[in-house]
């Protein structure tokens, strides 16, 4: 077991993406536009009371690792596990060297990166989300279909994330080539991906797998809110 990865949310958080966060040297959050997502120190003891001031009331946060009462001030929103999965594969082969159709995101594109993340929910994500790290996406029309990009890092370790298609373009292949993009970028930097896939999607889970991740552990998630 590798102690940043158990603690990934944390280790992120307070780490190479403090400048996107607020928070205490116990407990912080991606700031407001950003992913709502929130890190402890302390998975066992998740010090919410101090995270408290930085949130406003009816904000919801996705947290990780951790069970048992929720404290005063939050109510529990939503309950399930994850797998986090780390990359295990060789360097995918560069199959596109020109990379056509591959298109980086930037600022501009937030609203379409939004809209799209809303509509297929690949995970918590928000305006100012293309931020944290390098993001590609496919275009029809001008219409953003399809993306996947990067999110959390620490030492290492590199997420992939933001994966999704649009329903009306699926089963095409669009993803699938965007991760793998995504993934020989990091590996020839020397970065190793993860990423994060709930226990209950069977089909994205074994997708993953013969990509070439393997299940590192299986993590409770929560969805809180601050009252």
């Amino acid at each position: 077991m590798n102690p940043i990865l158990d603690n990934i949310l944390w280790h992120a958080l307070s780490g190479p993406h403090a400048k996107y966060s607020v928070g205490t040297d116990s407990v912080r959050r991606y700031a407001p536009g950003f992913s709502p997502i929130i890190g402890f120190a302390d998975m066992a003891q998740p010090d919410l009371a101090a995270i408290k001031p930085f949130c406003k009331a009816g904000e919801h946060f996705y947290c990780a690792g951790w069970t048992g009462v929720v404290p005063a001030g939050w109510r529990l929103e939503a309950e399930s596990s994850m797998f986090r999965m780390l990359w295990a594969g060789d360097v995918p082969a560069d199959d596109a060297p020109d990379e056509t159709g591959l298109v980086p995101l930037s600022a501009g594109h937030a609203e379409a990166a939004l809209a799209l993340a809303t509509l297929t929910n690949p995970g918590p994500f928000g305006l100012r989300t293309l931020e944290l790290g390098e993001y590609l996406g496919c275009f029809d029309d001008g219409q953003l279909v399809a993306m996947a990009g990067e999110r959390m890092q620490a030492d290492r370790f590199h997420e992939i994330s933001g994966v999704c298609t649009h329903p009306d373009f699926q089963a095409r292949g669009l993803a699938k080539r965007l991760t793998l993009t995504m993934i020989r970028r990091q590996v020839l930097r020397g970065e190793t991906p993860f990423l994060h896939v709930m226990s209950a999607n069977a089909a994205a889970h074994g997708m993953y797998q013969r990509m070439g991740f393997e299940d590192y552990l299986e993590v409770p998630v929560r969805v809180i809110a601050r009252l």
